[in-house]
């Protein structure tokens, strides 16, 4: 039970707070609709830049898209396709079991054999180098390996298209024919065009 003195402030607090507390919930809820309308504008933006075929692809989707430096309608199909990507809320969803299952995981699977290894060899301080105890050189028994996902820039170059042009050197009246022009991919980035380099 209250004190009666402890009860009285309390009760006072409450009167004096209540409408500025009443004031900043409203903020707050202003807020929270004026983010779900950006957010959804947003993605309506985004549907526009990638075509009809990216309205069935979920924000992650979408927000991934806008990383790459070009991307191509098939690529926007196959995505669509695939389906959508698991929301962070999905994940944390999981059943004990699945999160106790991924705890006992002895560690992280190794990565696909048919990629192409960079060995970056990384070595030790000059200190490292000398033995703590006599001053000799100390030398390399081993190292200790990580692999890491890595990437490559995307590198930009100019194709020249050179169409074939044929003609009878005997018949005039023939005329020249060309070769068929081949079906371009439209550059459609993000990036800026032309690329300058970093």
């Amino acid at each position: 039970m209250l004190d009666p003195v402890a009860a009285t402030m309390i009760a006072q607090l409450k009167q004096e707070m209540g409408p500025a507390l009443a004031a900043k919930d409203q903020i707050i809820a202003l807020s929270e609709l004026k983010i779900q309308k950006l957010v959804e504008e947003l993605r309506l933006e985004r549907i526009k830049k990638y075509g009809k075929q990216s309205e069935t692809l979920s924000d992650l989707q979408l927000k991934l898209l806008d990383l790459e430096p070009a991307v191509s309608s098939e690529e926007i199909a196959a995505e669509s396709q695939r389906g959508p990507l698991p929301d962070a809320t999905e994940s944390n969803n999981t059943t004990d079991k699945q999160r106790r299952a991924r705890q006992l995981h002895p560690g992280r699977n190794e990565l696909p054999a048919h990629l192409e290894r960079v060995d970056k060899i990384i070595a030790c301080a000059p200190e490292q180098c000398t033995c703590g105890k006599c001053g000799g050189d100390t030398k390399v028994i081993g190292y200790e390996v990580s692999e890491v996902l890595d990437s490559k820039p995307v590198e930009f170059f100019v194709t020249r298209v050179m169409r074939e042009k044929r003609a009878c050197a005997r018949c005039i009246e023939q005329g020249v024919a060309t070769a068929p022009t081949p079906a371009r991919e439209r550059y459609r980035g993000s990036a800026r065009w032309p690329p300058v380099e970093k």
